[in-house]
């Protein structure tokens, strides 16, 4: 009788020591809940994140030919320039929320006539996502413009000292204000990031699929015919089972732009018809094979646009054509990182952004190396062989060539 006592009060206190425990359980579930419920979400500013690089370079090294030069592309090239500081750029951006990104990157090293050093905004957007897996983006405000791969990469990342002047002269700065639609899936926008984070040189993430819409006279311009271009752009990357990456895009524009730039006096260039607004139109496709370890990187573009015209002292509309090819390669040596490469361009058009839609023939052969001794640093020596034929109202019958040792010196934080 008493172990039959004793047995019922162990399973008695058994069964309440399970609730009790159970209890206890409950209570330290709805504890951490709360405690969840109660973290403090990030405000917007610890959302955002600091980065950004800035290029010292030198141009006289093994100087043929002080006068010749290329406005776009380097404004110390050629002249009595020395040092000088290409770009410093801080760049902010974040997820500010699930469906917004904001990115806001100035330039403190812009030039201007005889200034340098001028504080100028390059980008100022944000992509406002559609879906969870921001797969559909609207990107709205000052951003590049998807035409071309080299005008997409960033500077930052770019193993040639400037990009082609055949799709460069497309874009001034390769940015406008407008609204641009992208798409991609999301494993490939996970290969564009992967492209960048593992130093492949990529283009960054536009979409395999870029539609826009954009004022057209380039970034920080007035606009001056309220006539938008629209561009489209479709690129495919295809990656191997041997990790080798390829990828092929086709991109064009359409649009009117208004030259503004115009000489004064007695050298005045007339205008076709009297009109500073001619037609301005684009097509070009692009092919990269990322250096895995070895890489080609070709562009070619054609179309119409405003060109000076030197037979007659005047702006026309005029066919413009022109691209590059670029040989290279990735390999280390111990913990440094060299990219070795090679790369010829061609041109024959007008620049558009310049005086009196400045006439070129460009023919220029570069050879080079980068060396990254840790990813903070990186060191250029470019070797330019080049024959350049650009001309317009004051640069009457100019045709220069020569060589040049370019360096160019990057931090990165």
């Amino acid at each position: 009788m008493k172990k039959l006592i004793y047995l019922n009060l162990f399973v008695f206190f058994g069964i309440l020591n399970s609730f009790s425990q159970n209890d206890t359980i409950k209570t330290m579930l709805i504890s951490e809940t709360k405690k969840e419920e109660e973290k403090p979400k990030k405000k917007w500013f610890e959302l955002i994140s600091l980065r950004g690089y800035a290029q010292v370079r030198y141009n006289k090294l093994l100087e043929t030919n002080p006068n010749l030069g290329c406005e776009q592309c380097d404004r110390s090239w050629g002249g009595t320039s020395s040092f000088f500081v290409r770009r410093g750029r801080i760049i902010f951006s974040g997820q500010v929320h699930d469906r917004v990104f904001i990115y806001i990157q100035p330039d403190f090293a812009s030039a201007a006539g005889t200034t340098n050093s001028l504080f100028q905004i390059r980008d100022a957007y944000f992509d406002l996502s559609l879906d969870k897996d921001r797969e559909y983006r609207f990107r709205i405000g000052q951003s590049k413009v998807p035409f071309g791969f080299e005008n997409m990469q960033s500077s930052q990342n770019r193993i040639t000292l400037d990009r082609n002047d055949a799709l460069n002269s497309a874009v001034s700065n390769e940015r406008d204000l407008g609204v641009f639609f992208y798409w991609a899936t999301k494993e490939k926008r996970e290969l564009f990031k992967k492209l960048i984070d593992d130093g492949y040189k990529g283009s960054g993430d536009y979409g395999l699929l870029g539609l826009g819409l954009y004022n057209g006279q380039t970034a920080n311009q007035t606009e001056r015919n309220n006539n938008q271009h629209v561009v489209a752009r479709f690129t495919y990357p295809f990656e191997f089972k041997n990790g080798q990456v390829f990828e092929a895009g086709v991109q064009a524009y359409n649009g009117k732009f208004v030259v503004n730039a115009l000489t004064t006096g007695a050298a005045k260039a007339k205008l076709e018809n009297n009109n500073p607004e001619f037609l301005d139109q684009r097509a070009a496709a692009s092919l990269i094979l990322y250096p895995k370890p070895f890489g080609v990187q070709a562009e070619y573009n054609i179309g119409r646009g405003p060109r000076y015209n030197p037979s007659n002292n005047t702006i026309e509309e005029s066919h413009l054509e022109g691209g590059y090819i670029m040989l290279n390669a990735k390999t280390s040596i111990k913990n440094h990182i060299v990219f070795p490469f090679v790369k010829y361009q061609y041109y024959n058009g007008g620049k558009k952004h310049e005086l009196d839609a400045r006439s070129y023939k460009v023919n220029d052969l570069e050879i080079g190396i980068e060396w990254q001794p840790f990813k903070s640093f990186e060191l250029v020596a470019d070797y330019t062989i080049s024959k350049r034929e650009y001309e317009d109202a004051v640069l009457f019958d100019n045709y220069q060539s020569g060589s040049l040792l370019r360096i160019q010196a990057q931090f990165n934080f």
